[in-house]
């Protein structure tokens, strides 16, 4: 799965989710080989782009994904302003405001594509495990984070998976089947217009796995 950056993604997703994939994937990594590119492209960055998209925004895809400072979408993907409409929590995790947001991205502003972003070294994954092996859950609301966090425990556990490592790509597809939940995302996926897809993105090296795929062929995001 690659990055084609001369095509005119903005101008094709509209009726091509896969289209967007590809574009959208950070499987050609934004630091190959460990080390930043020595001439990254930071497109539309600039004080022209930045009036050009003033009056309206078209962002080809949604991002959701952790709020971590190390998993920032746009740096990873090397996009720039009105690109990418990101929405982002610890873990991932989902409430009415998130489902209501990624809804506008993909009902109002026409998104044909939903990318879930996981990471590894996964620190609320990390802390669902701990919890349901010591009984203690941190304070405040980061519990209320936690505790969305453990049904994908449980259900990796149930087969077979207790490693937090093993963990996230169950976690990745629970968030990908619970926005399918969104009468709105399930209708646009079942008429071909948005396809939901999980990304695991591996923080040392910057290559991304698909765990997850609705509304698009794996087989044809992989040869994209």
């Amino acid at each position: 799965m690659s990055v084609d950056r001369g095509y005119d993604c903005h101008a094709s997703c509209a009726t091509s989710p896969l289209a967007c994939s590809t574009k959208a994937s950070p499987a050609q990594p934004r630091f190959p080989g460990g080390a930043l590119r020595t001439s990254p492209e930071h497109p539309n960055q600039d004080a022209t782009r930045r009036a050009e998209i003033a009056p309206s925004q078209q962002p080809f895809a949604v991002m959701f994904g952790c709020s971590g400072s190390r998993l920032a979408a746009e740096i990873i993907f090397d996009h720039g302003l009105g690109d990418l409409f990101v929405v982002r929590t610890a873990g991932h995790v989902m409430g009415p405001e998130v489902l209501g947001s990624i809804e506008y991205g993909v009902d109002v502003l026409g998104c044909p594509l939903v990318v879930v972003l996981g990471h590894d070294l996964y620190g609320a994954v990390g802390a669902a495990c701990a919890a349901l092996e010591d009984g203690m859950t941190p304070a405040g609301y980061i519990r209320d984070v936690v505790e969305r966090v453990t049904p994908s425990v449980l259900a990796a556990r149930a087969a077979g998976r207790v490693e937090p490592e093993d963990v996230l790509p169950e976690h990745i597809k629970h968030t990908v089947d619970l926005l399918l939940r969104s009468r709105v995302h399930a209708g646009k996926v079942a008429a071909g217009q948005t396809a939901v897809v999980g990304l695991c993105y591996r923080l040392a090296d910057g290559s991304a796995q698909l765990v997850a795929s609705r509304g698009l062929d794996a087989a044809a995001l992989a040869a994209s």
